[in-house]
């Protein structure tokens, strides 16, 4: 008898994308700040991140805005894993933005710009607003018509009453005719749950009462509840935006009805600079709610990568960006020793010039011994779901040690497939010796190439 064949269907749901820095879950400390040898995806690298942990205090307190971070350590040795640990501390709420050093050499924009727009995207402001809504199902929608003022046949409607019902009681509106309009928009009808905000005059329709959930057999419509309460209504709603947020809505011209703007909104806008001017306006409004108490200011991290690609422009705008009165926690990071500065013939360590450096607290990261690399591959294979024996995890610490751990790490998953193909599901020491002869690290490379100078042009 034929052998009936069983398949399990895999689920469609997706799967998390496994990045380079996915185990990363926090900085791993202790409530006394002291760092766990082996936390939150961290190994090792006890006082760097004891030293990121301080820097995660006083950002909360709001005693850090205006300082600057220097993240300084050979390749490889967690740099921008640390910038994440913070990140991930801080939570959701506070502005983190990530840059790399090269991306300010744009086309279309000062370097400058970008930088000033990248400060801005990483400084958040909680702006708290008291809103009075009237919400509840619509009872009655009857516009009231009067005769046009223009004279004519047409009719303009003087205003429009609706009815509005919640669980405690029933009220009657007279709206603007503006309201109308929106009414109109939204598609409200008699039955629908709306709320109207009473300073802006904005309508959202939430959906149909669900009284009337039993009218049809089906119908594509969200069923609500009837709104709880009394129909006029004190909302404190808070909103988080960032300064960048700002800038960019006040910044772009609202389209009119005529045809130059009609063609502007149709083509593709190109990035345009937001001017100093602009941005001196927002900030004394900023200025001015956050001393009326209406909204808070929330210093966040922008966090530079590769900074010894930027120049001595930027380091000099830097400089000057720094001081400023709204200006977020800089985080720079850089594998640089002593090298020139970009664009200059000036050496200086980190490819930094001096006066900047001399505005930075460094904190240093250690290259890892050979027991914290398997630790990390250990906790690599884990993410990205490999079964890997102790044997295949210490030979491959030790081509860490000869090469780099980032290259071990990349040796695991075509080490998987090597496996599976052998018709294993975990990796041995003999899938990792066959990658290997596959695969040159960077030193290997090198090697080679002086060996055989002569057949390459050079």
């Amino acid at each position: 008898m034929e052998k009936m064949k069983i398949e399990e269907v895999q689920s469609t749901t997706k799967k998390q994308r496994v990045a380079t820095h996915t185990h990363i879950k926090g900085l791993g400390l202790e409530a006394n700040g002291r760092a766990v040898p082996w936390a939150a995806g961290f190994v090792g690298q006890a006082e760097a991140r004891e030293a990121s942990g301080l820097v995660v205090d006083m950002i909360r307190q709001k005693k850090m805005a205006g300082r600057a971070l220097l993240l300084a350590g050979p390749p490889g040795t967690g740099k921008t894993a640390l910038a994440l640990g913070i990140a991930q501390e801080l939570g959701s709420k506070v502005p983190f933005c990530p840059m790399v050093g090269s991306e300010v050499y744009s086309s279309e924009v000062k370097k400058t710009e970008i930088l000033m727009e990248n400060f801005r995207r990483a400084i958040g402001l909680r702006i708290k607003e008291n809103k009075e809504v009237y919400e509840g199902e619509v009872t009655e929608l009857s516009p009231e018509e009067t005769e046009s003022v223009t004279g004519g046949y047409g009719k303009s409607i003087s205003h429009v009453i609706i009815g509005l019902k919640t669980v405690k009681g029933t009220k009657q509106l007279k709206l603007d005719p503006t309201i109308y309009d929106a009414l109109i928009k939204e598609k409200v009808a008699v039955g629908d749950v709306i709320y109207i905000e009473a300073n802006s005059g904005a309508v959202k329709r939430v959906g149909r009462s669900d009284a009337f959930a039993t009218e049809f057999d089906l119908e594509a419509e969200e069923y609500v509840p009837l709104p709880k309460g009394e129909v006029h209504k004190k909302k404190e709603i808070v909103q988080d935006v960032t300064l960048h947020d700002l800038d960019a809505a006040n910044a772009r011209p609202q389209g009119g009805q005529d045809i130059l703007s009609l063609m502007g909104q149709m083509m593709k806008p190109r990035k345009t600079e937001i001017t100093d001017k602009l941005r001196q306006e927002i900030n004394k409004v900023v200025n001015r709610y956050i001393d009326e108490g209406v909204a808070e200011l929330v210093p966040g991290v922008l966090f530079i990568d590769e900074v010894h690609m930027l120049d001595m422009e930027c380091f000099s705008y830097m400089n000057r960006a720094l001081e400023s009165s709204l200006s977020p926690i800089v985080i720079f990071a850089t594998n640089r020793g002593i090298c020139n500065v970009r664009g200059t013939d000036m050496t200086s360590p980190h490819g930094i010039p001096v006066d900047l450096l001399d505005r930075l607290v460094i904190i240093r990261t250690q290259t890892y011994g050979p027991d914290e690399m398997i630790k990390i591959l250990a906790i690599r294979a884990q993410v990205e779901e490999l079964i890997v024996d102790e044997d295949s995890l210490a030979y491959l610490g030790e081509i860490g040690q000869k090469s780099s751990l980032r290259h071990a790490v990349q040796l695991l998953s075509p080490a998987s497939i090597v496996a599976k193909m052998n018709g294993r599901d975990n990796i041995c020491k003999a899938d990792l010796e066959e990658v290997t002869t596959l695969y040159l690290d960077a030193k290997s490379s090198a090697k080679l190439l002086q060996e055989q100078q002569e057949k390459y042009i050079t």
